[in-house]
């Protein structure tokens, strides 16, 4: 019986050595075999969600050449959603529902929340210098410099968000029995024009400043170069960021910021990705609701960015009040 056990395990061994032989060489067939690869479908991002442009519209993103003619044209990477005026709008709506939470949280919270992101951007760094790279049309090393100044830039302002108050607020000498205290607060909406040709540094650099302050965003992604920006949308809809916080949005830089400069529920515009004729344009426009307007200025965005872009979009409010007596002796507090 047991002559008779050991041949059955070794005819069970044999079968099963067998079957894996043929596995594995079915697998290499079909490796073998060529692949379709699955190409990503960029959207916008809205509201916390992920939207098709309402107009249906989409436009090539190539890579950039070094070519000085417009019309020169790289390589196709992607279709990007061509937003519209009705975009613009729903994008508006969303950030002003969003405004109330994101402006009452803590300073301290936000400063969590931003940092969140930027650990969830250290994550998909590849993804980042990949689409920099082709984006910039800069070798690799150079495009890992702007995705890790970037990244850097973003916990930079994550650790803002409870300090700010402690450099532009406090309390005001004043001749009288007064407390004279003076905060910030943050605007409201804020509309951003991110910046043409640094497709994520300068992006960073202008979109993080803005909500650490407790104002929420609409973004019109670089023209030529959008993929960063909407997917920087994705990590932002995956981090702990209320929804609505940022919105982004590509296509026509001029199409998509002139309902915005006129729009009444925008409260500041930055015009960082304009040129001179655009952002006169725009300025005007905005001077309808008396928006505060950021004008575009050179700026090295790997310098390190001080405080402007923090208090560009901050109001300063002043409380007064009494500081009375305390006991018989009249002294007061």
């Amino acid at each position: 019986m047991s002559g008779n056990s050991g041949n059955t395990d070794k005819t069970v061994k044999s079968e099963k050595a067998g079957r894996a032989v043929k596995s594995e060489k079915s697998a290499q067939a079909v490796r073998s075999e060529p692949r379709l690869a699955v190409f990503k479908t960029y959207k916008l991002y809205v509201g916390g969600k992920f939207p098709r442009s309402e107009s249906g519209r989409v436009y090539e993103v190539t890579t950039a050449t070094s070519g000085a003619d417009a019309a020169d044209r790289g390589n196709w990477l992607a279709n990007a959603p061509l937003a519209s005026r009705k975009d613009a709008r729903d994008a508006v709506v969303a950030a002003r529902k969003a405004f109330g939470a994101w402006s009452g949280a803590t300073a301290y919270n936000r400063g969590q929340i931003l940092y969140r992101v930027a650990e969830m951007l250290e994550g998909r760094k590849e993804q980042f210098v990949r689409e920099v790279a082709d984006a910039e049309g800069v070798p690799r090393a150079k495009a890992v410099l702007r995705v890790d100044a970037a990244i850097d830039r973003w916990v930079w302002y994550a650790g803002w968000t409870d300090k700010i108050a402690q450099v532009v607020g406090g309390g005001n000498p004043v001749a009288g029995p007064y407390f004279n205290l003076s905060t910030p607060e943050p605007m409201g909406v804020v509309a951003v024009l991110a910046p043409q040709q640094s497709s994520f540094l300068g992006l960073v650099s202008v979109v993080a400043p803005v909500i650490a302050t407790g104002n929420t965003a609409v973004v019109i992604a670089s023209e030529r170069s959008p993929l960063p920006a909407l997917s920087l949308g994705e990590v932002l809809a995956t981090s702990d960021l209320p929804g609505g916080v940022v919105n982004l949005l590509s296509g026509r830089t001029a199409e998509v910021a002139a309902p915005l400069a006129a729009h009444q529920d925008v409260n500041a515009i930055d015009l960082a990705g304009a040129d001179g004729v655009l952002a006169k344009e725009l300025e005007i426009a905005a001077a309808d609701n008396l928006k505060r307007v950021l004008r575009p200025q050179p700026v090295d965005y790997f310098a390190t960015p001080g405080t402007e872009r923090l208090t560009a979009f901050l109001e300063t409010k002043t409380v007064w009040h009494p500081t009375g007596s305390l006991g018989v002796s009249g002294s007061s507090y």
